[in-house]
């Protein structure tokens, strides 16, 4: 088959999709809903802003999927229209800490938010010091709050260091005219906990807890954007409804809920099918794990990535092992890789992170006055297991 005679009947045949973006992840409605409560309590935590005053920082936790994100930026929406319409001077600033290039170093953040202001530093070459000198300029040109959402924060301090955040604190000492009202969003819980005293001292933060959407909740929002991205009539029956039970199973993630719904939708499409049938939906869960834990595995840190293989290289001998066990096999691929190697406690902590994405299965097992250890399995399909194991080795250059 010639190619262009594919493209010609892909043109013919109408598709299913009325409008795709409704279902992608950076898509914003009009409306959120079911986050009513927490919205308000960020609206009120912030709203000193608008009389140019530095509100208190603020970090909001939640699981993966919750709203958290899309509740922040349809704030920062309002209160950019509520400034620009009285003449009030706030700059909000947003920044994926997990985007590569943009967070993964001190100098790269400080960089990119110098950018925010319209002016560029070369990507590398200047001392940090100096950076930060002109980034003090720049936000010290007119009187100005800054609200400096850092998103996945606990990524940004897993490459770079909680110092980062005491830095950007002491940073409103140095200032005349204008202030930073540092907005962190994080998955991790317990992120603030882990945190250096001084620096937890420094931010005095304010906290929200974003809880999961339950079923019903996730069955509404997927309702309504289902309206707006297919054509009429396409969804069987039944879709919805089991779209929404698997994602509530996953901590009621409706990030992943609407993924799900997306690639069935294309899995459909591409089947030649006039119907989205739960055939289709079933193909998309095992595509949408499968893509959702190798895009995770790509874009963890060099050291974490190391435990992982470190786990690979021991499964095919046993079914279940140990943090011990993981950490001599670590030890040993450090070795290789000329890495400073991490304390058992520190890969303890990375495992209970890979448990936390479902990349691994981690119990905690009493070993009486032996203390405690974590007892690991694998949940993966074993042609997964090679193909990140593949993965790894090239990341690792192994």
């Amino acid at each position: 088959m010639k190619i262009d005679n594919f493209f010609e009947n892909f043109l013919k045949k109408e598709s299913l999709f009325l409008d795709r973006k409704v279902l992608s992840s950076n898509y914003e409605p009009n409306e959120v809903v079911f986050r009513e409560e927490q919205i308000r309590e960020v609206a009120n935590i912030l709203a000193p802003a608008l009389r140019v005053e530095k509100p208190s920082n603020l970090f909001i936790y939640g699981k993966t999927g919750t709203g958290k994100t899309l509740s922040m930026k349809y704030v920062l929406k309002s209160m950019i229209q509520i400034a620009q319409k009285n003449n009030i001077s706030i700059k909000p600033i947003y920044i994926n800490c997990k985007l590569k290039k943009v967070a993964d170093t001190e100098y790269r953040l400080i960089a990119q938010l110098i950018k925010e202001f319209g002016q560029e530093v070369p990507a590398t070459g200047l001392p940090t010091d100096e950076v930060y000198s002109l980034f003090y300029q720049l936000l010290d040109r007119q009187k100005n709050i800054v609200l400096l959402v850092l998103d996945e924060i606990d990524q940004l301090t897993k490459k770079v260091g909680d110092e980062i955040l005491y830095n950007l604190t002491r940073i409103n000492s140095e200032l005349t005219r204008s202030q930073i009202c540092l907005i962190g969003i994080s998955n991790n819980l317990v992120f603030a906990e882990n945190l250096d005293p001084r620096v937890k001292s420094s931010l005095s933060e304010e906290e929200i807890i974003f809880p999961p959407y339950n079923a019903l909740q996730i069955q509404d929002i997927l309702k309504k954007r289902a309206v707006n991205s297919f054509q009429k009539d396409v969804l069987q029956a039944g879709v919805i409804e089991k779209c929404s039970a698997f994602a509530a199973r996953e901590h009621g993630d409706v990030r992943r809920a609407i993924d799900l719904l997306r690639v069935a939708g294309e899995i459909a499409e591409r089947s030649g099918s006039q119907i989205i049938q739960i055939k289709h939906l079933d193909d998309a869960e095992k595509k949408v794990e499968v893509d959702k834990i190798i895009s995770s595995t790509i874009s963890q840190p060099k050291q974490f990535q190391a435990v992982l293989y470190s786990i690979f290289l021991i499964s095919p001998q046993k079914n279940k092992f140990f943090t011990g066990e993981i950490y001599e096999v670590y030890k040993s691929v450090c070795s290789r890789i000329n890495f400073n190697i991490l304390t058992q406690r520190r890969i303890s902590d990375i495992l209970a992170e890979f448990d936390m994405l479902g990349v691994i299965n981690a119990k905690i097992i009493s070993k009486g006055r032996y203390g405690r250890t974590r007892e690991i399995s694998l949940p993966l399909d074993k042609n997964l297991i090679l193909k990140l194991k593949e993965i790894l080795e090239k990341s690792l250059q192994l």
